[in-house]
């Protein structure tokens, strides 16, 4: 789940100011959590309150959504997910927006097999992205995650996704030049999953993401998370993107490290 906060904060300078290139200081005074951080470390919370008991995450990642989203209004959320944050009743709006694929990555970790991935992330999905496509995305990338962490090799994950989920057709390269901002998980997860999928270092992973442009913090976090899990993230990467979150949500992190992260 580390990646993905640390393609988040790496990636938040670049949102508006894409840079098209892999060559760039990875950590930067501007750089900051947004809120696909934060929206990961409430999922995380979520399923911690569960102690292993899922049958009410849904209800209980909505309190962990509200309750840790408006203690950050100023990270970056969508206007419609604003207003289900602030909601007295958050019901689903039918979005397909790349938010529900960049906050899934702990259940991942969570899980115990690829099945009960798939249904924890429906569970914190579907309370608000219950578009066919926002669970699709959430989906590939729990799944994703889910087969780096099982030691799968990385053409055997794209063969996974590429068989359930995407037809990833194209390289970086291909769509560098072109590539704008799109905030659909169907026009964000396949070139995020390629940037991992074209990779061979988790630095290189998100330097590939940052690249291409776009909506460049959350594709870093969609990157991130299935790269950290795949290679691990180096003690210096975490301890820099570390150093940008609060006290509570380096809270939250530690206490879900320590109960799904095993050595």
């Amino acid at each position: 789940m580390i990646g993905a906060i640390v393609g988040d904060i790496i990636g938040s300078r670049f949102e508006w100011q894409n840079i098209k290139s892999k060559d760039f200081e990875l950590f930067y005074p501007q750089c900051r959590f947004t809120d696909d951080s934060v929206m990961s470390l409430a999922i995380a919370e979520a399923i911690l309150q569960c102690n292993e008991d899922y049958t009410n995450l849904s209800n209980i990642a909505i309190n962990s959504m509200q309750n840790i989203g408006r203690k950050y209004q100023n990270c970056d959320y969508g206007l419609n997910f604003y207003k289900w944050i602030f909601s007295d009743n958050p019901k689903p709006y039918g979005s397909f927006g790349n938010g529900a694929a960049m906050r899934v990555s702990p259940c991942a970790y969570a899980a115990k097999s690829l099945e009960d991935a798939l249904s924890l992330a429906r569970k914190v999905t579907i309370i608000s992205h219950n578009h066919i496509e926002g669970i699709k995305g959430a989906q590939s990338v729990t799944s994703a995650v889910f087969l780096a962490l099982q030691k799968e090799n990385i053409e055997n994950i794209k063969k996974h996704i590429m068989q359930n989920y995407y037809n990833i057709n194209f390289t970086l390269d291909d769509i560098r030049q072109n590539y704008k901002f799109n905030e659909s998980c169907q026009n964000t997860v396949p070139q995020a999953m390629q940037a991992f999928f074209e990779s061979n270092s988790f630095e290189d992973a998100i330097r590939n993401a940052i690249s291409i442009g776009g909506d460049s913090d959350t594709i870093g976090a969609i990157t991130g998370s299935i790269a950290g899990a795949y290679y691990g993230v180096p003690k210096d990467i975490k301890d820099k993107a570390i150093n940008y979150l609060d006290k509570r949500l380096k809270d939250i992190l530690v206490q879900f490290e320590n109960r799904f992260i095993r050595a």
